[in-house]
Formats: C-alpha cells, sequence, structure tokens
C-alpha cells in the first residue's frame, strides 16, 4: 500500500500514538505499507513554515529513507511564501506540498492562493490540500475551524489543466446532497481524493461512482485516525482487484509518476 496522508511530530492538542518518526515508520510497515506521503503536524501552528520544511525532510530522510516521502508546507498568507515552495521543490526535492487553509487563514478563492497552484503547476509538484484536520466536535474550544470550502476549486481546476490536486479528507460529499460547483470538482479529471474522513456504509465506493476508480487513492490520516479504519473501508467497499489494487497502489504511482 502507498499511504497519500500521514503526518509526523506531534498534534498540537494532544499526544498520540505513532507521533515520533521512527515509531510511524515501523507501525506502518507492519501495516503493510511500502511508501508514505508525510506531512508536519508543525506546519499547522507553526510561523517558521521553511524551518518545518528543513525539520519533515530531515526527519523523512533520517527515519525513512525510500519510504517516507514528505510533502512540505507553504501558507499563502505568509511574507516570502514563493521562497518556500522554490525550496520545497528546489532544495529538500519534494515531489509536491501539502496546503492547511483552514489553520492558516485563507480561502480558496483568495488570489494568493490561484498564484500558488499557477506556481504549482509550472513546477509540475502534486499539491494536496488538507479540507480538514478533525472533526469540528473533538477540536479544541479555542481552535474551532470549520471544513474548507472547496467550491472555488470548480473554476480553477480547468485553469492548470496539468496540475494534480489531492484532495484530503474531503468528507464524501456525493452528486446526491452536493452543489453544482462540488458536482464539477469531482469530475475534473486533475483532482484526486483520499478516503481517510469518507464515512458511512458503502462511502468509497460512492466516492468511487461519483468520481472516478483512477482517481481515488489510499489516505488513512495517521497517526490522528487510526491506520485500521481506512484499510476496513477499503474491503468493505468489495471492488473489484483491479480497482482495489489501484486504490491502495497505482493511483499514488501514477500521480507522482506525473512529475517531470
Amino acid at each position: 500500500m502507498i499511504d497519500t496522508n500521514v503526518d509526523l511530530f506531534r498534534w498540537p492538542f494532544r499526544r498520540i500514538t505513532g507521533d515520533d518518526p521512527f515509531g510511524l515508520v515501523t507501525r506502518l510497515k507492519k501495516k503493510g505499507v511500502t511508501q508514505a506521503w508525510a506531512g508536519s503536524y508543525e506546519a499547522l501552528l507553526g510561523r517558521d513554515i521553511g524551518g518545518v520544511n528543513l525539520r519533515l525532510a530531515t526527519a523523512c530522510r533520517e527515519s525513512g529513507p525510500n519510504f517516507l516521502i514528505p510533502f512540505g508546507c507553504v501558507n499563502p498568507n505568509a511574507p516570502d511564501w514563493e521562497e518556500d515552495l522554490r525550496r520545497c521543490h528546489e532544495v529538500h526535492r519534494m515531489p509536491g506540498i501539502r496546503l492547511y487553509p483552514n489553520y492558516h487563514g485563507y480561502t480558496l478563492a483568495d488570489p494568493a492562493f490561484a498564484k500558488l497552484l499557477s506556481m504549482a503547476a509550472t513546477r509540475n509538484v502534486v499539491v494536496q490540500i488538507a479540507l480538514s484536520m478533525e472533526d469540528t466536535r473533538t477540536q479544541f474550544p479555542l481552535m474551532h475551524l470549520p471544513p474548507v470550502d472547496p467550491a472555488p476549486l470548480a473554476d480553477l481546476l480547468p485553469r492548470f489543466p496539468h496540475l494534480r490536486v489531492v484532495l484530503l479528507n474531503f468528507g464524501g460529499w456525493t452528486d446526491e446532497d452536493a452543489s453544482a460547483s462540488i458536482v464539477k470538482i469531482t469530475k475534473a479529471q486533475n483532482a484526486y481524493f483520499d478516503i481517510a474522513m469518507d464515512e458511512g456504509v458503502g462511502g468509497v465506493a460512492r466516492l468511487i461512482a461519483g468520481t472516478s476508480p483512477s482517481r481515488v487513492v489510499f489516505g488513512s490520516h495517521y497517526p490522528l485516525f487510526y491506520f485500521e479504519s481506512a484499510v476496513l473501508k477499503v474491503r468493505s467497499a468489495k471492488l473489484p482487484h483491479n480497482q482495489e489494487l489501484a486504490i491502495c497502489e497505482g493511483n499514488a504511482q501514477s500521480l507522482l509518476k506525473g512529475r517531470r
């Protein structure tokens, strides 16, 4: 399996099992993971994004070489964020970046976000957008953050057809209850979706039906979420073997192969 949604270091609000890089790698390998795309919890509240990305790159190299794939953070609200993007790509050789709009105080309608997508497309890096990190019911009272509204992507994605965007913790919107914008996003050929927050019986099958078997990827949101929850979602979907292989590994491989 390739897990496209894990994070290193400490969750800001409580200790969780697996929040040290060596321990996380050991646990994931025992569960059959062969590669994990890693962000950093430090990026949520840290103001020195350059330092956050340096520590992430170092931890991936030292704790999980050829296993942990670092996805650095860029905050378009921060000064000189263009340099953070450059360093992620040129210095740390990261294949992609991970964004946290609700923690960093911007929306997907912000002009700076569109500029960031344009620059990411030029550099041919994968862009992961964390639409949420946890259920609003479990959030720290002074840090109540609603999920990111993905609707502006309906107009942005067609502008950058070669940009690959992965929506993490998408929430399982479906054609039946989604707005026209959400439906347009799910049909976009350059939009991919992980399964970490796709809840409910038959959730993965519905996500595939609403998007495409080639644009759904395995993501556990470990260590904040139980890894086994993501595995059970795939198994309970009773997918054809080729679709299960694509979701657990093949689609993620294709995403990275699309890089120059």
